[in-house]
């Protein structure tokens, strides 16, 4: 693993991109929004889409991150006070999707998906979702075919069907939520009916975007077409919603391996005197930043990517090296076509980068339902102090944040990522400050799968459904 030849792949965003098949695999999830498209097709989304995701539109959002945070906080407190002993079992992972299904709705689009009210039937796009969700995840043999070998793309399948259904109704439902964004940039013209870019009155992603795709002071060339407003609607929901609850549920299973990390974190939470933080406020709280950061780095969602090379290259390397034939190089000859894997996990947990604790293992003792038991662990362990005093190393990382892979870098860098950062930060400060979580299964029983995102699975379970089990309890301020 080479930074420096990481780097280079990443900033040169147009001489790397994903690979056909990738495309085709993630386009009939995502559509063909900012994830998936490339070149200069891709520049365009990213210019109009930039003002909608900096600081002072996350800022405007976080009280949709608070309240929606508190929701699931107040749901979770039911569900404890049914059990006459004070603690009960949750499928946590279940319930994180469900509040940021919740957030994205509304900061993404102003729409109420309601998922975190389990006594209503779900709504047709939540359903829609939910099926294109469940298409991500399944693996099987024909999509594999399909994305290598264009020929079993004519073949008609069940799943197929399922996400074609599901798309119209998306594109039927992001038709009307368009209609209705266009309308309210309208009512902010000016007398001669200009709409100024800068302008951007409303906060939900949406509504920014349509204003600054609107705005008369734009040239007619950098707009975008309904359609390709439209489909960011898919990218948006599944982007801003699978990896921050798989982020956080992570945050959570690392706090019940060391119940120190999570005394320490309420600690510090617990000093803030109000239960609704600005995005300021929770961006100023050093150890909940540690925190997020370990957590992102240890168990990043999406565990590494790839580009091809579109072009005849030459990368530049970090350290001299000696080829197979004794010569010392460097730089490494890369030819048109050729694939470049993206270990983002890997640089994240490099002992090389990172120190010799970087990807250690440890075996931790913890009660269990009252009793004792030697847990193994099956992950590298997360210890947020490392972020008090980081290796110079790490800042040869090409990532667009906290010195991590996680949300790559250059050009192709998230679009959203302080979207995600303020939203787990929202998340984890008013649970935290609520409840004391442990493992309801031994620790040895937690494996990985990786589907849109990775995320946690109970080895025993023949399905690998995603889930984590945890028990929560109330924490009683002394």
């Amino acid at each position: 693993m080479d930074t420096r030849a990481l780097n280079h792949v990443l900033t040169h965003s147009s001489d790397y991109q994903k690979s056909s098949q990738t495309r085709y695999s993630l386009s009939q999830i995502l559509g063909e929004g900012v994830l998936i498209v490339e070149g200069a097709q891709h520049r365009q989304q990213r210019h109009i889409m930039n003002p909608a995701f900096g600081p002072a539109q996350i800022r405007a959002l976080t009280d949709i991150f608070h309240a929606k945070a508190a929701r699931l906080r107040d749901v979770w407190s039911s569900e404890i006070a049914k059990d006459s002993t004070g603690t009960t079992t949750l499928e946590v992972m279940s319930w994180l999707s469900r509040m940021t299904l919740d957030v994205i709705g509304l900061a993404g689009f102003n729409y109420e998906f309601d998922a975190l009210n389990a006594n209503e039937k779900p709504n047709e796009l939540n359903t829609a979702f939910a099926t294109m969700v469940a298409a991500g995840q399944r693996l099987s043999i024909l999509p594999i075919l399909q994305a290598w070998f264009p020929l079993f793309r004519l073949l008609p399948s069940d799943r197929v069907r399922r996400i074609q259904v599901a798309r119209r109704t998306m594109a039927r439902i992001g038709n009307e939520l368009l209609s209705d964004a266009k309308s309210a940039a309208r009512v902010n013209a000016t007398e001669k009916g200009e709409i100024e870019k800068n302008n951007l009155d409303g906060r939900d992603l949406l509504s920014l975007l349509v204003k600054a795709n609107m705005a008369t002071d734009i040239p007619e060339s950098q707009r975008l077409s309904d359609e390709d407003v439209l489909a960011q609607v898919p990218t948006f929901l599944v982007a801003g919603h699978e990896t921050t609850s798989a982020a956080t549920t992570w945050a959570l299973y690392a706090m019940t391996k060391a119940p120190e990390i999570q005394t320490k974190l309420r600690e510090e939470l617990l000093t803030v005197d109000t239960e609704t933080p600005s995005m300021d406020e929770l961006m100023a709280l050093p150890y909940l930043d540690a925190v997020v950061k370990e957590t992102l780095r240890v168990h990043s969602p999406v565990p590494g990517t790839e580009r091809i090379a579109m072009k005849d290259d030459v990368l530049p390397v970090e350290k001299p090296y000696t080829d197979k034939n004794g010569v010392v190089r460097d730089s490494i000859s890369i030819s048109k076509g050729d694939p470049i894997f993206i270990p983002i996990l890997a640089i994240n947990r490099s002992e090389e980068l990172w120190g010799p604790d970087a990807a250690r293992v440890q075996v931790r003792y913890f009660r269990l339902r009252g009793l004792p038991r030697s847990l193994t662990c099956p992950a590298t362990d997360c210890r947020p102090e490392r972020w008090e005093n980081i290796p110079d190393a790490v800042s040869r990382i090409p990532g667009v944040w906290g010195h991590l892979l996680t949300f790559l870098g250059g050009p192709r860098a998230c679009i959203g990522y302080r979207f995600s950062l303020v939203e787990m930060k929202a998340l984890l400060f008013t649970l935290v400050r609520a409840f004391e979580f442990e493992l309801a299964v031994p620790v040895s029983e937690i494996g990985k799968k990786t589907g849109i995102v990775q995320r946690p699975v109970l080895l025993s379970d023949a399905k690998s459904k995603p889930q984590l089990p945890l028990l929560l309890k109330p924490y009683q301020r002394t």
